[in-house]
């Protein structure tokens, strides 16, 4: 089967519309939480620093915008982005002219970043009791302070195999929707308690949440979703790959009739046999035959092109 899943929220519902959000998130956690957001209808605004001297004119203050223009672009669309250096007396009252009409305010800097900027919550909180916080860091309290990326989170979480690096950003992207949803979070306190709240979110809390699954022995090697069932794997057919998913017994079955196996229960489906007879029918499929069988068959399998 191929298609591509969509990257919008449900149009129809907009939890979010009429709420202000003011971002001085860079890179990829902060605007991915806001790009979200926006989707789900808040009123969004970002304010970056000045672009780095030497940079080419037009450039944005986000690293992003240097990295990867296109991922900018995405994540900005229906943002309006404003340029200030809050080290500076005008950059501040710019940041505090925003602050005066924002819901929630998300920010990715350290703890001593933020009392730097006078963004501490407690200050924060005592000059606007309305305004909530969303800190986006990399660990979690006393850790908010230490140096780290989304490959490290990773790592720490035993989310990297070899030395493969991993396929996307698993803790940025964690991250950001666990961030999105703390906006939620916080807004439901607003109309409940009448003040804003201060909420962190880390990355390696992220990674660590992603990683669960793993944790908790269900994707090991041998188990049941770690290769172990010879109905979910990923094997070579004869023009490419097939991701096969017919894990619950029902899927099992049609794919045990499609390759002609005795048995569908699940101790047959762990049997060396099994494996080696879906390999063996696998190398006799085209692409174009294993989704139609796909179709025909009622089983979940997505097929690839050759690695």
């Amino acid at each position: 089967m191929t298609q591509t899943p969509p990257t919008q929220v449900a149009a129809t519902l907009r939890p979010l519309k009429g709420v202000r959000i003011l971002s001085l998130a860079l890179n990829l956690p902060g605007p991915a939480a806001l790009m979200r957001c926006q989707q789900m209808g808040a009123t969004c605004t970002k304010l970056e620093p000045p672009a780095h001297p030497g940079a080419p004119q037009g450039t944005s203050g986000d690293p992003m915008g240097l990295y990867n223009r296109a991922a900018y672009d995405v994540m900005h669309k229906g943002v309006k982005v404003l340029m200030a250096d809050l080290k500076t007396e005008k950059g501040q009252a710019a940041l505090h002219k925003e602050l005066a009409r924002t819901d929630v305010l998300i920010t990715s800097f350290r703890p001593s970043a933020l009392r730097k900027l006078g963004l501490e919550w407690k200050a924060l909180h005592k000059q606007y009791p309305k305004l909530s916080l969303v800190t986006i860091v990399g660990a979690p309290g006393a850790r908010a302070e230490e140096p780290g990326h989304d490959l490290t989170y990773l790592a720490e979480n035993d989310l990297v195999t070899g030395l493969d690096l991993p396929p996307t950003l698993y803790a940025d992207m964690g991250g950001s929707l666990m961030a999105s949803e703390a906006v939620l979070q916080t807004r439901l306190h607003q109309l409940q308690k009448g003040k804003g709240v201060q909420l962190e979110i880390a990355l390696s809390v992220a990674a660590g949440y992603l990683a669960l699954p793993r944790s908790w022995g269900l994707t090991k090697k041998g188990s049941a979703v770690g290769g172990g069932h010879a109905g979910y794997r990923v094997f070579p057919c004869k023009d490419g790959r097939v991701a096969l998913a017919a894990l619950e017994p029902h899927f099992a079955a049609s794919l045990a009739n499609a390759v002609g196996l005795k048995s569908a229960n699940i101790m047959a489906m762990f049997a060396s046999e099994t494996h080696q007879a879906v390999a063996t029918f696998m190398l006799t499929q085209t692409r174009q035959q294993l989704d139609a069988l796909a179709v025909a068959k009622d089983i979940p399998l997505y097929t690839l092109p050759a690695c």
